[in-house]
């Protein structure tokens, strides 16, 4: 009996003992769960890592927002075409009917060019924010929805400086606008949006995060992209980049592919330089401000010949005669490092900060010169490069090629060891310079030996020539240099 009691007890003393323990860890664990953490004591260690920002779980219901405001744009334009190639054979010769079978209808005729690109709906009215390359030189251009109405389209202003354009359409009710944001709080690693309506069939939609601020490509003087992974598909070119508010941070524009299609590597104009530009946009014609100098990056070599203490400014490499800068006393070799109380970093963000300024506005202009900082009153006059550069344009013959300054993102992605100067990036078919044998890639050192130092320089000479004339080409391609002629198409 007393062998019984002892195993009753036995078992009794493990059932509650497990009890115990089981219920000891339930109200431990309902305590960590419940008590609100308590600040750490002076100069204790806390053993709990940081806990880092949750990534969005999904976009869908921004994507659902913002969708209806943003549209397929489709263009025409009128493309005049060549005449047809003369047979280089007798009118009896036997070749001359292979020449003309294979070869007599391969240049083309006059023809329309279809384009298509997005845009987005700013206001309730009508007006939409595209890429001027989406739609310069059309002929028409129509808008549709996404709920598949199709609207004409009238281009209301456009800006090549800074690839913004803005068009109109007249709709049958109210449209919703996508809210503007504020491109200078966006920050290297925050989540972005991409949205598309390349084809008019739907949106696409795609996310990253930003990559990098102020990129600058060489494709113009007010270049200051936004650099993103999220994918920026052919077709998506004036689509709206969003923040996870739903604000547009940056209007989508380029990308860099060496096969044409997206690889990560995104570029969006900042939505505040459009915002900057959209009350001139509205009237049809952008002016800028001039300060009348020529500018140049400070590189290593630079500074330590011209005993700077870093490269931060923009170096004056020339002063215009008789332009604002030269009346107030500005030098050559000066480096500029305030305008308007704004400090500058780097040469690329002085043209924008000055194309912004208003005309005739008396601006304050900080120099170092010869080690001394110097500052100088400066009266802002009208940039007047737009009017004579479309006046000359209809004169300048057309090369068939496209040229851009060397920058280093240029020289990395085309593997050139120069890091400044003039390269071809693109020769279209059948034009002047593919006869010549210019190539994409190849270096512009001089044009009938004068040197091409700039994109000014190589359009200044360009000007010179008329139809017919043959112009000698120096260029680099690959480490070898080589001569090459050109004849002005007639």
């Amino acid at each position: 009996m007393d062998t019984k009691n002892r195993s009753v007890r036995r078992a009794f003393i493990i059932v509650w003992t497990l009890i115990c323990l089981a219920v000891g860890f339930g109200v431990a664990t309902a305590t960590d769960v419940f008590k609100a953490p308590q600040p750490a004591e002076a100069g204790s260690v806390s053993s709990s890592p940081a806990v880092a920002p949750v990534p969005p779980m999904s976009f869908s219901q921004l994507a659902k927002k913002a969708s209806p405001s943003v549209v397929n744009i489709s263009v025409v334009k009128k493309i005049e075409g060549r005449e047809q190639t003369p047979s280089p054979f007798g009118p009896n010769d036997p070749f001359r009917d292979f020449f003309d079978r294979f070869f007599g209808d391969q240049m083309p005729k006059d023809f329309k060019q279809q384009g298509l690109g997005t845009g987005f709906i700013i206001d309730k009215e009508g007006y939409i924010l595209t890429n001027n390359h989406v739609v310069d030189a059309a002929d028409e251009v129509k808008v549709k929805l996404l709920d598949g109405k199709e609207f004409n389209a009238k281009i209301i202003g456009r800006d090549s400086k800074t690839d913004l354009a803005l068009i109109k359409i007249d709709p049958d009710k109210s449209l919703v606008p996508l809210p503007l944001g504020d491109s200078d709080k966006l920050e290297v690693g925050d989540w972005v949006v991409a949205i598309g309506n390349p084809f008019g069939l739907g949106n696409t939609v795609t996310a990253g995060i930003v990559s990098a601020k102020y990129r600058h490509l060489g494709m113009g003087s007010y270049d200051n992209f936004i650099q993103t992974d999220a994918s920026i598909n052919p077709g998506n070119s004036g689509g709206p980049l969003l923040n996870t508010a739903g604000e547009v941070v940056g209007i989508n524009s380029a990308i860099f592919s060496q096969s044409g299609g997206s690889i990560g590597i995104g570029f969006a104009i900042p939505i505040n330089m459009a915002k900057d530009l959209l009350p001139q946009l509205k009237q049809g014609k952008v002016t800028r401000s001039w300060l009348g100098v020529m500018i140049q990056k400070i590189t290593p070599d630079l500074k330590a010949k011209l005993g700077l203490r870093d490269e931060k400014g923009a170096l004056v490499a020339d002063v215009i005669a008789g332009g604002p800068a030269d009346k107030a006393g500005i030098k050559r070799g000066d480096v500029i490092v305030g305008f308007n109380g704004k400090e500058i970093k780097d040469s690329y963000e002085l043209p924008y900060i000055v194309g912004s300024t208003p005309v005739g506005k008396l601006v304050k202009v900080d120099v170092i010169r010869k080690g001394e900082r110097k500052s100088f009153e400066v009266k802002i006059a009208e940039l007047k490069e737009e009017k004579t550069s479309q006046a000359l344009a209809q004169e300048k013959p057309k090369l068939g090629m496209t040229v851009r300054e060397i920058t280093p993102e240029i020289a990395d992605n085309l593997g050139l060891s120069e890091k400044s100067g003039v390269v071809i990036v693109q020769v279209e078919d059948y034009s002047a310079a593919g006869e010549a044998g210019l190539k994409p890639g190849d270096v512009i050192l001089e044009m009938d030996h004068a040197g091409i130092p700039s994109v000014d320089a190589f359009n200044r000479k360009v000007r010179e020539y008329k139809k017919g004339d043959t112009i000698l080409f120096l260029v680099k391609r690959q480490g070898s240099t080589l001569f090459l002629t050109l004849k002005v198409p007639d």
